[in-house]
């Protein structure tokens, strides 16, 4: 049988429901959504989905190193935009953090977010040797 083990860190924001930050599996770690949400509860960063894309990709960061990964081990992708017009604008941010191999990615449009965020990102690595 395969574990399931969860993934905790500080370095992100805490989950805003009962679900996990992340949960590795099978030589795989699946984050949950991230939103722009600061580290430390205070609040959403950024108004902008650029400003606000910059930070959930580091909350993002900060639970796949947690959980023994990292964004050059991310195969997959999923944003959510509350404002698909806005895709530009986002895909200069992530741009920066996946470079020159990013994973495969889908995105959508949705009606909302938590907490009213105008990005969420979540995302599936690879963990373990490689």
């Amino acid at each position: 049988m395969i574990e399931r083990r969860p993934v905790r860190t500080d370095k992100a924001p805490g989950a805003v429901g009962p679900y996990s930050q992340g949960m590795r599996a099978g030589g795989f770690l699946f984050t949950a959504g991230q939103i722009p949400l600061a580290p430390d509860g205070s609040g959403l960063v950024g108004t902008t989905v650029a400003e606000q894309t910059e930070q959930v990709l580091r909350n993002l960061k900060a639970v796949l190193e947690a959980g023994g990964s990292g964004l050059d081990r991310v195969v997959k992708t999923t944003v959510f935009l509350t404002d698909l017009s806005a895709f530009d604008e986002m895909n200069r941010v992530y741009a920066r953090f996946f470079g020159d191999s990013p994973p495969a990615r889908s995105a959508f449009q949705v009606g909302a977010l938590p907490k009213g965020a105008l990005v969420e990102i979540e995302a599936v690595a690879l963990v373990g040797e490689e």
